[in-house]
């Protein structure tokens, strides 16, 4: 199992053996293992890494004063993301480890989870694709949602009817999608296909569970 943190920066085309592949463009890692969890400990197997290095003035600013020491502790500089990462091998780690975009190869199977964007309140034709009323003169029924309730008995609405509400900011991830190329010396990786979130959204990159 590998792993890294990125952040999204959009969509292009790159073009390979003659083919065009729409990929989204992720600036991955640098990510420093924080802390190693052993089984031996009572625990599992897992590393905890930290994304995006922060000054010492700024980690007092924005992070909580038990992550600052927590970072002191490990002799690590702060970082404003932390990730737990499950693994095979945990002697293969020691805290203080660099962990770039490199450890992924073209051609590799991945998943990769984000938050998609959020839509804020949206009526029930917007959130769950409702057909919604006539829209012909003299319909009086448009874009509402409709009978909701029941009869006299049980004379309520069933709890997780489909209605008006947020929509959208849910963590989602996308399975096995492949990745078309890897520049290491920028920190690039270009997956095929369409990943959570807006430009600029955390992402998760794991290596495929299937």
């Amino acid at each position: 199992m590998k792993g890294i943190l990125g952040r999204k920066l959009g969509m292009t085309t790159l073009y390979k053996d003659g083919k065009a592949f729409g990929v989204t463009v992720v600036k991955a890692g640098p990510c420093t293992v924080v802390q190693k969890k052993t089984l031996e400990g009572g625990e599992y197997d897992a590393i905890q890494v930290g994304f995006e290095e922060l000054t010492p003035e700024r980690a007092k600013k924005i992070l909580t004063k038990p992550l600052v020491k927590k970072f002191e502790a490990a002799k690590v500089k702060p970082h404003r993301v932390l990730k737990e990462f499950k693994v095979g091998n945990i002697n293969d780690y020691t805290v203080g480890d660099i962990i770039e975009v490199g450890v992924f190869s073209e051609g590799e199977k991945v998943d990769v989870t984000g938050y998609s964007k959020g839509r804020g309140f949206s009526g029930a034709m917007k959130r769950w694709n409702f057909r919604g009323g006539e829209a012909s003169h003299g319909a009086k029924f448009h874009r509402e949602l409709g009978s909701v309730g029941n009869h006299t008995e049980p004379a309520k609405i069933w709890k997780g009817k489909k209605m008006p509400g947020q929509y959208g900011n849910e963590k989602k991830t996308i399975k096995n999608l492949t990745v078309v190329k890897v520049d290491a010396e920028n920190g690039l990786i270009a997956i095929y296909g369409a990943v959570p979130g807006a430009r600029g959204g955390l992402l998760v990159i794991k290596s495929a569970t299937r």
